[in-house]
This record gives structure tokens, sequence and C-alpha cells, in this order.
């Protein structure tokens, strides 16, 4: 993995767009709102010791097949949300997405407790992503609860289910 780059952003939109049921994203992004959200929020965290977020490339070879990272860190109280999206092609891979997933993990773990000092990181998931969740649990995130009918999808509620794992576990 590496720091995400300008010439990823354009795929990275585009992935959102086409999977805005997985995310809490609830409109379209369009490639100026994309410029300006990294521009303001992602570049200028580059250059500062303590970030707000840290976004990584996910490669296969030198092919850009997904992106994640920390978001909503807090450096105080040591945590972070952790954040991961695949391209639609491997997404529609589930073994492979699962595999890509779990290395993510644990990559991700290393470079949070180890290198950042960081002791908690979290996870919020759409009840719907049953092997998404699977995979955070074998990664070793515990399940802390669920926040019922707390998004609306497709006219319906929907649960969202919290993971955390800490250090030490």
């Amino acid at each position: 993995m590496s720091a995400i780059q300008p010439e990823h952003i354009e795929l990275v939109r585009q992935w959102r767009n086409a999977q805005m049921d997985e995310l809490r994203q609830s409109h379209p992004i369009t490639p100026e709102e994309q410029e300006k959200f990294f521009k303001e929020n992602v570049w200028p965290d580059k250059a500062v010791d303590k970030p707000a977020q840290i976004l990584l490339a996910i490669k296969e070879g030198r092919r850009l097949i997904g992106y994640g990272g920390l978001v909503y860190i807090n450096w105080e109280h040591r945590r972070a949300e952790v954040s991961f999206l695949l391209s639609e092609e491997v997404e529609a891979l589930p073994d492979q997405r699962s595999q890509v997933f779990l290395d993510f993990l644990n990559s991700i773990k290393a470079l949070s407790f180890v290198d950042l000092g960081l002791n908690r990181l979290t996870t919020e998931t759409f009840a719907h992503r049953t092997r998404h969740i699977e995979t955070l649990e074998t990664a070793g995130f515990k399940r802390e609860g669920t926040l019922r009918e707390h998004i609306v999808m497709n006219g319906k509620y929907a649960n969202s289910i919290l993971h955390a794992v800490i250090a030490s576990d």
C-alpha cells in the first residue's frame, strides 16, 4: 500500500458513486466535489504530523483495485475509523474480495498500532454486508453493537453493525 495519489481520485469517485449502498454517501459525487474534497482535506494532511485521515491506495501489481485507510483520527484518544472500498470488479469476486480485505485489515492494524501508536480502530458496516462483517471478525474485530434502524436504504430502515479492535486484542 502507498498513499493515495492525484491520479487515483477519479477512479475512487467512480467506485464510490457506483457503490453508494455500501457507503455513508447520500448523493453521487461530481468530479468538482471530489477535487475540492481532496484539495481541502486530504492533500494538506500529508504535510502534518497528526493528520485527520490517512488514505492509502490498494494495488494489484501496478493496477489500483481499491483504497482505504484511517478516517476521523483522534490523536488525543488514539483512535480512528477504518475506511475501505474496492473496485466493482474485485467486489464481484467474493473470495478475492475477502482476501484483499483481510490483508488490508492486517496491514492497517500494524500501521495503526505499531507505527502510529493508536489504541483503537472502529468500523460501521450496514447489516446487509454479511461477508464484510465475517471478514472483520476473522481479522479480530469484535462486534460492539447494533445501531437499530440507523439508516434508510431503498425506502426501508436498516441496521448498522459496529466493530472495534484494540491494540491489546
